[in-house]
């Protein structure tokens, strides 16, 4: 079975073209493929197949197996895989999640191939049971949370998938492996959730690292970047539109519009390697 090894900031995925290729279980493939040392080496599978109410569809799988409803910087890599490899040939196409129908929107070099893609995210959601999260507050922004010998606060939402967002003063030293291994399956968390620690280093720049839920720490998590400038915004600690948030794996640029609500996510998209998976 052929794939291909794509990364966006170093969130690096086995792709599988499900228009040609048929995978009869992808959760334990993406474990084997996922595996660093014995594998192909990757945060997940995802597989890119034919839609009936989209361009193309999207199934996400983590390195251990469970499934997400969505990844930021895993559908900016679908887009620039079925526009390369001519399977969806448009300037803007649409993409088929479990947490809905994302627009993408290509920014080219002067060969025409991807560089960067815009996603329209869509918007936040903040109710409790929809994230979800155990908390009485209608937005939560004060959900405290204790892990080994230290207490958080967190402010939790949805991008498609549940984030819990807290503030530290020194991200770069920050033990992420410790801390959100434990947090990400804290009883508050009905489905676990991906954990961003998050320093501020001014209105319009903040730098992230999240523990995702499924994989540990990655280089970057897409919808944790929304996520985490929807909840700075909210707290009050940068501004709304044209944040850059440094990731492990390089930057991107996040904008919840005032206008339509929606969070757009500019980023790019790198093919890595291909090769054959000998089942």
């Amino acid at each position: 079975m052929k794939f291909t090894k794509m990364q966006g900031c170093g969130n690096d995925y086995v792709y599988i073209n499900c228009f040609e290729e048929n995978v009869e279980d992808p959760s334990e493939l993406s474990k084997n493929m996922s595996n660093r040392n014995f594998g192909v080496g990757s945060d997940g599978l995802i597989l890119v197949m034919p839609s009936d109410v989209a361009d193309c569809k999207m199934r996400m799988f983590n390195s251990d197996g469970s499934e997400s409803e969505m990844c930021g910087n895993g559908i900016r890599c679908v887009g620039k895989f079925v526009h390369d490899k001519n399977i969806v040939k448009k300037d803007i196409i649409t993409v088929e999640t479990l947490a809905g129908i994302k627009t993408l929107e290509f920014f080219k070099d002067d060969k025409g191939a991807v560089l960067d893609v815009k996603v329209n995210m869509g918007c936040p959601i903040f109710n409790p049971k929809d994230i979800p999260v155990i908390s009485d507050e209608e937005i939560v922004k004060n959900l405290k949370l204790k892990a080994l010998d230290k207490e958080f606060i967190f402010t939790c939402l949805s991008m498609g998938n549940p984030h819990a967002i807290t503030f530290v003063d020194d991200v770069d030293n920050f033990d992420v492996d410790k801390y959100g291994s434990i947090l990400e399956s804290n009883p508050a968390f009905p489905k676990r959730a991906n954990i961003e620690f998050v320093e501020v280093l001014d209105n319009n720049n903040l730098k992230m690292r999240v523990f995702e839920r499924g994989s540990g720490e990655t280089f970057a998590c897409g919808t944790g970047t929304c996520a985490t400038v929807v909840a700075s915004f909210l707290n009050g600690k940068c501004h709304r539109e044209n944040v850059d948030v440094k990731l492990l794996g390089g930057t991107l640029n996040i904008s919840w519009s005032q206008e339509d609500n929606n969070v757009y996510m500019t980023g790019p998209a790198r093919f890595v390697f291909e090769g054959d998976w000998l089942l």
